[in-house]
């Protein structure tokens, strides 16, 4: 059993202090929900219908067994359930379950319940409690971490949403035993994304470790989201509500989400953000910030890991016009991450229309 702990302590509104552990199996789980939350008489299980099929008997029945009562929201399974419809179906279950704030919810699945779990986690009854229980590689290593919560609105990639912190995030690892290939890649974009940020070495360790993690091997993957959960937090103890620095998290997001929206969500988030990373990268070098040696080893470790480095079918200027609708804009400019160099990301707001267009330009493909 290997644990973090994810913690700010500076100001009244901002204190939060969280343990993510890492485990091979849910046999822990009870124990842990009972260490942050005694007093609750009732969880509520978010799952979707996938996940469901999976794992949901099982956390209840772990649940069940240390005392707790127990019910389940099932929701259809997919990126377009995450909006606020499905948030006004959780309320009105847990209104006619009765839930009080003494009570919890508990998200099981990968980054869609996470996010909309959270989201109805901080506004009903004006925010109650809940436990992150991650599933997929991109949930483990990035969305469970951190608070930010919310759903789609209208197509628009998180538009609607709430900063809550959980007070859990459980991983079993083995759950990425039954993870879909497709939705393993998409974990490796944001893996990925978080060595570029902040850490060469661990960049430059994925890369050598290839097969390694490509056949998901324990010990690997072990590691692997150790060191994005050791990044994350870090970040985000110095900005929990990104006011600074938390955005260098959104690398690749911009274009990335501007893809997945006129995309339909054909594409998984993680693979958007491995082709918004190598349009961030030719900025970046066009701004002589990232070697040219750079750019292609961001281009050579996305085909390393199966993700695109562009997309067919799209005009750049839609994509360009897509961008203008992404929750990072401020004061009419959009907070993009550009690199200086494998590890260094920072924050710029003097990006203009015609060098974003130029990077979109290098990620499609007609």
């Amino acid at each position: 059993m290997e644990s973090l702990i994810v913690e700010r302590k500076r100001t009244s509104e901002t204190d939060f202090s969280y343990e993510i552990c890492l485990e091979h199996g849910f046999d822990l789980l009870s124990g842990k929900v009972a260490a942050v939350k005694a007093h609750a008489k009732k969880i509520c299980i978010v799952a979707d219908s996938h996940v469901a099929a999976l794992y949901l008997d099982q956390v209840r029945s772990l649940l069940e067994a240390a005392g707790y009562h127990t019910v389940t929201f099932v929701f259809p399974a997919g990126e377009e359930q995450k909006n606020l419809e499905t948030v006004r179906e959780l309320y009105c279950f847990l209104i006619r379950e009765k839930f009080e704030r003494k009570d919890l919810l508990a998200a099981l699945g990968g980054g869609v319940t996470g996010d909309l779990t959270g989201y109805a986690a901080a506004t009903y009854l004006r925010g109650i409690d809940f436990v992150q229980i991650p599933t997929t590689l991109l949930a483990q290593v990035d969305s469970s971490v951190g608070g930010k919560t919310g759903v789609d609105f209208d197509a628009y990639k998180n538009m609607v949403g709430a900063f809550h912190q959980p007070r859990l995030v459980y991983m079993n690892m083995d759950t990425l035993k039954t993870l879909p290939e497709q939705q393993f890649v998409s974990g490796m974009g944001e893996v990925l994304k978080t060595g570029l940020i902040r850490d060469r070495d661990f960049y430059e360790w994925l890369l050598k470790q290839k097969q390694q993690i490509l056949d998901r091997e324990p010990g690997t993957m072990a590691r692997v989201i150790r060191e994005c959960c050791r990044i994350k937090a870090a970040v985000v103890k110095d900005d929990p509500q990104e006011q600074g620095l938390r955005a260098i998290l959104n690398l690749g997001h911009t274009i990335g989400h501007a893809v997945e929206k006129l995309m339909n969500f054909q594409l998984l988030h993680g693979q958007c953000v491995g082709i918004g990373t190598v349009g961030a990268a030719w900025l970046s070098m066009q701004r002589g910030w990232l070697p040219e040696r750079d750019y292609n080893t961001i281009i050579q470790a996305n085909q390393a890991f199966r993700l695109p480095d562009s997309v067919e079918g799209l005009n750049p200027d839609a994509i360009l016009k897509a961008t203008k609708s992404d929750k990072k804009m401020e004061e009419g400019r959009i907070k993009f991450v550009l690199l200086k160099g494998l590890g260094n990301a920072v924050v710029d707001r003097t990006v203009t229309d015609e060098e974003l267009l130029g990077a979109i330009r290098t990620i499609c493909r007609k």
